[in-house]
């Protein structure tokens, strides 16, 4: 079936989901999710991205179709919709799944040469591209888009986003360096080659200050937008009034502490940027 037509029969279905054949119709769009032939977004040649709503709305299908079943291996229990088991991947996919209990579920691309260190845990419309490493303790969520390169260190969350269906997901470009304990939620876009440091936390809601540039960016139309390159650091700022003043208190705020040049590695431009953010520079 083309993604038009599985288009055109999946938005029917959302209207009527118990129609005859809804739920074969739901496993062709499920397998084309599995390919990556069809995804949640896309990006644009002006580098815009594009949230492709009836993907989403085919996933959320998928949950009214499904009923509770048993998906018990030995002595582990787990129990889930019947129409999106664990994804199974063979040797000819090219993912290396290191043993240890990491698990992606069905619905969910996963490209040639990602690396998969246990656990992590892939959840249903994200797509994920060649050569990225998802390291231990790892989320990538609901129809999450992780490009090509991109290391998601131990402990990184990136949220997913499945409804409302019109909302752009979490998007993390290519070669985007996530340092550990970072999480990046509803409303972010990463742009490619951004390194953020271990326990950079990133929402719509959050103000990103930039000490190159001089500028402070927010959530304009909806989305905050790290810039492409930039290196982000954990920082603080002074909380208003006289009562956080007499108490010390200051509010968490990230921090762009400087631009990465393209001949150098992620991690040693992050390990400079953190030296001479202690230094005082």
């Amino acid at each position: 079936m083309s993604p038009d037509a599985l288009r055109s029969r999946i938005e029917a279905l959302a209207a009527r989901p118990d129609t005859p054949g809804a739920e074969e119709a739901f496993r062709a769009f499920r397998d084309a999710l599995d390919a990556g032939t069809i995804r949640a977004a896309t990006r644009d040649d002006d580098g815009r991205w594009r949230v492709h709503a009836w993907v989403k709305t085919g996933i959320l299908l998928g949950f009214r179709l499904g009923a509770l079943t048993d998906f018990s291996t030995g002595p582990f229990a787990f129990f889930d919709k019947h129409t999106y088991p664990p994804k199974t991947l063979r040797v000819a996919d090219g993912v290396r799944v290191v043993p240890g209990g990491s698990a992606v579920r069905s619905g969910a691309y996963v490209a040639p040469g990602v690396v998969c260190m246990p656990p992590m845990y892939v959840n249903v419309g994200a797509y994920v591209e060649a050569g990225t490493m998802i390291d231990s303790h790892a989320l990538v969520g609901s129809c999450a888009q992780i490009g090509r390169r991109v290391h998601l260190s131990a402990a990184a969350q990136i949220g997913g986003v499945l409804e409302p269906a019109g909302a752009l997901p979490v998007i993390v470009e290519d070669d985007v360096f996530v340092g550990g304990g970072c999480g990046v939620y509803e409303g972010c876009l990463v742009r490619a080659g951004a390194v953020l440091a271990p326990g950079v936390t990133l929402t719509r809601a959050t103000r990103l200050f930039d000490l190159v540039r001089e500028r402070v960016y927010t959530a304009e139309d909806g989305v905050l937008e790290v810039p492409a390159g930039a290196v982000v650091v954990p920082g603080s700022r002074p909380a208003a009034g006289a009562f956080a003043a007499a108490h010390g208190l200051a509010l968490y705020a990230p921090v762009i502490v400087k631009y990465r040049d393209e001949r150098t590695d992620a991690a040693t431009t992050l390990e400079e940027a953190l030296r001479s953010r202690l230094r005082g520079a």
